[in-house]
């Protein structure tokens, strides 16, 4: 049984900072690519960031790029998304997910297990 476990949302003023976790029960964590997606209120889940099996490489939407890092500690079987200079339209539901392959990462359909989401809210 998979399970993806995210934490770290919470309310934060825009300009803010936040980090995501993402701990994951797979027994081998290491083979999986892993990936942040967003949600926010009446809208499509969107890509975030993605992190290949070594972390060797990363892949960001044009709209976090600078702002937000993706990475991994493997020996913790887990993945964070640090956020920084949090703005308003930041604000979703954060989603991680693991994927097998990397073919198709930057869509959600690439993925194989999801977390149940953590929520990020960013005042204005």
């Amino acid at each position: 049984q998979v399970q993806l476990v995210e934490s770290g949302g919470g309310l934060v003023q825009a300009g803010g900072s936040l980090r995501l976790s993402c701990a994951a029960s797979i027994r081998t964590f290491s083979i999986y690519a892993m990936g942040w997606f967003r949600q926010a209120p009446g809208k499509e889940r969107k890509f975030v960031a993605a992190i290949s099996w070594r972390g060797g490489n990363t892949y960001y939407a044009d709209s976090v790029k600078g702002r937000f890092t993706i990475s991994r500690d493997n020996a913790k079987n887990t993945v964070y998304l640090q956020m920084n200079s949090l703005k308003p339209e930041d604000t979703a539901v954060y989603y991680c997910a693991a994927a097998r392959s990397l073919v198709t990462i930057l869509q959600a359909r690439g993925y194989d297990y999801w977390g149940q989401g953590t929520q990020v809210t960013v005042s204005s």
